[in-house]
C-alpha cells in the first residue's frame, strides 16, 4: 500500500531526505511486527476498487473527487459496500465520486479552526504525527505544501489513506505506518518545517517527552502546531483520570493551557501561542453509517453534557502554536 518508488524519489527533493533508508528500514520493522493477515486482506480490497478517472480534485475547501461521468446507482451501492469493509472511518468527511463519507469526526472543523492561525503551509516540508487516516494531510497539501508525510501505527488508518491515493494520485502526500518512537532522535538541520501533533499528547505516559521529540523534528525556526485535551484552571491545574476518560483507557494527562505553555517554554520553544480552545460538540464526533460504534454521546453523563460518565469534565481541546528556537 505504500508506493516505495514515489516516497523514496519524492522525499529524496527534500531536506529530510537523507532519512529516507531510515524511515523504510523502521517501516519493514513494523511490518514484521504485524501477526495477523489483515494487511493483505486489505491490499486486495483496495485493488479490487473500480478503476474510476478523476475529472476534478479538492483540496483546499474539503476532499472531494469528481469523476469523469457519474456511477450509476448499482456501481454506487457497490463502491459504498467496498469502502465500508473498512469501517470505521473515524476522520474525514470524504466525498469520493458522488458517495460522501461522513465520518464520525467533522476534522474539517478543527482545521477550519487553526488554518488562518498558523504559518502559510505553501512550501514547506510538513510531518503530521498521529495523522490517523491522513485527512489533515491532504488539506495541508491543498494548502501548498511542498511535501506532506504522515505517520500513524494503525493499518486500518494505511488502508484508508491508500483508498484516497489511489483517487487523488497525489505523489507528494505520503503515510507511513510508524509511530514517534520510530522517528529519528534528532534530524538535525534534515528537518522539518512544520510539524503537527494533533490529539496525540493525552495519550502519552511522559508528555515532556514526548514534546522533546516532536521539537527534534523540526529544524531551528520551524513550527509546531499542538492540540490536545485540556481541562480549565490555572498553571498549577493538571487531571490524572483514575481509569477511564470518556472510556478512553490510555488517557494519561490533561493539563490546563497555561501548564501546558510552560511545558512547552521549558521544552525550549518560544513564540508559544493558544490559538483556539474548543470543548469538543456532539455534532463534531459522532455516530454515523460509516462508524456506528459508540461515540461522544455514549460517553458523557446523560443528565449533563459538560462532564463525561466518569464525571470528569467533557472534552474541551486547545490548539498551540510554537517555534523551536
Amino acid at each position: 500500500m505504500i508506493n516505495i518508488p514515489d516516497f523514496s524519489r519524492t522525499i529524496s527533493q527534500t531536506a529530510v531526505g537523507p532519512w529516507k533508508d531510515f524511515l523504510l528500514e523502521a517501516v519493514q520493522k513494523r511490518y514484521q511486527s504485524y501477526t495477523h493477515g489483515e494487511l493483505a486482506e486489505w491490499e486486495s480490497l483496495i485493488d479490487e476498487l473500480p478503476s474510476l478517472s478523476a475529472k476534478q480534485v479538492e483540496l483546499k475547501k474539503e476532499i472531494r473527487v469528481t469523476g469523469l461521468s457519474e456511477l450509476d446507482e448499482d456501481s454506487k451501492n457497490g463502491f459504498i459496500r467496498q469502502l465500508q469493509k473498512l469501517h470505521p472511518w473515524r476522520k474525514g468527511p470524504f466525498h469520493l465520486f458522488g458517495v460522501d463519507i461522513e465520518t464520525e469526526w467533522r476534522s474539517d472543523w478543527k482545521w477550519d479552526r487553526i488554518i488562518h492561525d498558523i504559518s502559510p503551509l505553501k512550501n514547506r516540508t510538513v510531518l503530521d504525527v498521529g495523522c490517523g487516516n491522513g485527512y489533515h494531510c491532504w488539506r495541508m497539501l491543498g494548502e501548498g505544501a511542498r511535501w506532506v508525510l504522515g505517520i500513524d501505527p494503525s493499518q486500518k488508518y494505511l488502508a484508508q489513506f491508500s483508498v484516497l491515493q489511489k483517487y487523488l494520485r497525489r505523489e507528494k502526500c505520503h503515510m507511513l505506518p510508524l509511530g514517534i518512537e520510530d522517528m529519528p532522535h534528532s534530524m538535525g538541520n534534515n528537518a522539518f518545517d512544520t510539524v503537527f501533533c494533533m490529539g496525540v499528547l493525552y495519550h502519552q505516559k511522559s508528555p515532556i517527552q514526548l514534546l522533546y521529540q516532536l521539537k527534534n523534528l523540526l529544524r531551528a525556526g520551524g513550527e509546531l502546531v499542538l492540540e490536545t485535551l485540556v481541562i480549565d484552571g490555572d498553571e498549577n491545574s493538571l487531571l490524572i483520570p483514575q481509569s477511564r476518560y470518556a472510556q478512553m483507557r490510555n488517557v494519561w494527562f490533561l493539563p490546563s493551557t497555561a501548564m501546558l505553555e510552560i511545558w512547552l517554554k521549558k521544552c525550549g520553544f518560544s513564540d508559544i501561542k493558544t490559538i483556539n480552545v474548543t470543548q469538543t460538540s456532539l455534532e463534531e464526533q459522532r455516530t454515523t453509517n460509516w462508524m456506528t460504534f459508540h461515540s461522544l454521546s455514549n460517553f458523557l453523563n446523560e443528565n449533563d453534557k459538560n462532564i463525561t460518565i466518569e464525571g470528569y469534565p467533557a472534552p474541551k481541546r486547545a490548539t498551540l502554536v510554537v517555534t523551536k528556537r
